[in-house]
């Protein structure tokens, strides 16, 4: 005779300390780059992945990312920082603001490429075109553009 099974119990909800109305920010863990969710009004993070503890940036500090041209790690850092030097490869990486990048299109595969502002050519990753961008237009150029 077959036994009955006894239905799993619920898992009891992971505790999360309650903050300022419900709000939550983000932050790069300082020991394995995971992306860390917590609590606004923390001073700290403990990493549930590799145990680390990140400290918070206070306040009111804007933060941005970027990822590493080195490591291709996402790397946080304070608004409005020149660079940012990656924990992981240690490649010292520009920060640019939004106003500071132009775009354009790879001039060989048509790639989206960034690029800052006074700069007279850019190398696409993917393809490693170099495609001006400043004065007059290459033969290439001229034949995607038109």
């Amino acid at each position: 005779m077959p036994v009955p099974l006894a239905p799993y119990p619920t898992p009891p909800a992971p505790y999360s300390p309650p903050a300022a109305n419900g709000a939550q920010s983000q932050l790069v863990c300082s020991g394995c780059r995971n992306l860390l969710m917590y609590p606004v009004g923390a001073t700290s993070v403990c990493c549930a992945v590799c145990n680390a503890v990140t400290a918070v940036p206070p306040p009111g500090t804007e933060m941005a990312q970027l990822v590493c041209g080195g490591c291709h790690t996402l790397l946080m850092y304070i608004r409005g920082a020149t660079s940012v030097q990656c924990s992981c490869c240690h490649t010292v990486n520009l920060a640019l603001e939004a106003n500071q990048v132009a775009h354009v299109n790879c001039g060989n595969c048509r790639m989206l490429l960034m690029y800052q502002y006074g700069a007279r050519s850019v190398k696409c990753a993917v393809c490693n075109f170099v495609t001006s961008v400043g004065g007059s237009a290459t033969a290439a150029e001229q034949k995607f553009n038109s």
